[in-house]
């Protein structure tokens, strides 16, 4: 499929969350077109309760992507994520990469791709959520449960900060920015929101700034930002 010829791409974002930044980053370091559709937290006519949103999926998600040159849906960012690389990325500038410059990418490079992908939406990216959500959300203070949370976002810290010292801070996967860092980005972004510091981890630190300075993350975030 053309991209001079393609319909553009839409993506759904409402409040604050680092999901719909997470799309933007990939659809803008591949060149897509797209548009932004915002939406109010609450039912008010331009809301995600209100009657002009699409309806929730099974599992009471908000659809969050729309592609009209396939017809697909989606309500969770991974399932975007692997979309878009499956049908638009096809000289692999984000997916898996080989141990070698050129190289194609083996097995384990495929499971390592999923393995720190599956890592942050099934752990680092909740327990920062929680974290945030009884800091800042939750109507009863519970300082166990912030406590509990901090400790386990820490431990995912931790892991992360050993993964990346394979590149040098420069990349979650070695061989450069893919969409793994992509996943990342956003949810590390919010540490200070979290009420998180990073002073133990220098390679995080180090990824930060290197992926924050990219144009297709710089591009997503004034994008959103001021839709």
């Amino acid at each position: 499929m053309s991209i001079s010829t393609m319909k553009p791409l839409i993506l759904h974002a409402h409040g604050t969350s680092p999901n719909p930044y997470k799309i933007a980053i990939v659809l803008s370091a591949l060149n897509l077109p797209y548009t932004i559709k915002t939406w109010e937290s609450d039912d008010v006519p331009n809301g995600v309760d209100g009657p002009d949103y699409l309806d929730k999926t099974e599992n009471d998600r908000l659809r969050s992507f729309e592609d009209p040159n396939t017809g697909v849906v989606s309500c969770e960012s991974g399932a975007v994520i692997h979309h878009l690389l499956r049908v638009y990325d096809n000289s692999n500038r984000l997916g898996p990469r080989g141990q070698n410059p050129g190289s194609e990418p083996s097995q384990q490079d495929h499971v390592d791709f999923n393995d720190w992908e599956f890592f942050l939406v099934s752990t680092l990216g909740p327990m920062m959520g929680q974290v945030i959500w009884y800091r800042d959300s939750n109507s009863t203070k519970n300082e166990d449960a912030v406590s509990s949370y901090e400790a386990q976002t820490y431990g995912a810290f931790n892991a992360l900060e050993g993964q990346l010292g394979k590149s040098g801070g420069e990349s979650v996967l070695p061989g450069g920015f893919s969409a793994v860092d992509a996943h990342f980005y956003p949810w590390l972004n919010q540490y200070s929101h979290a009420q998180l510091k990073l002073d133990s981890y220098p390679k995080i630190q180090r990824w930060m700034e290197v992926i924050g300075k990219m144009p297709a993350v710089t591009e997503a975030y004034e994008r959103l930002d001021k839709a």
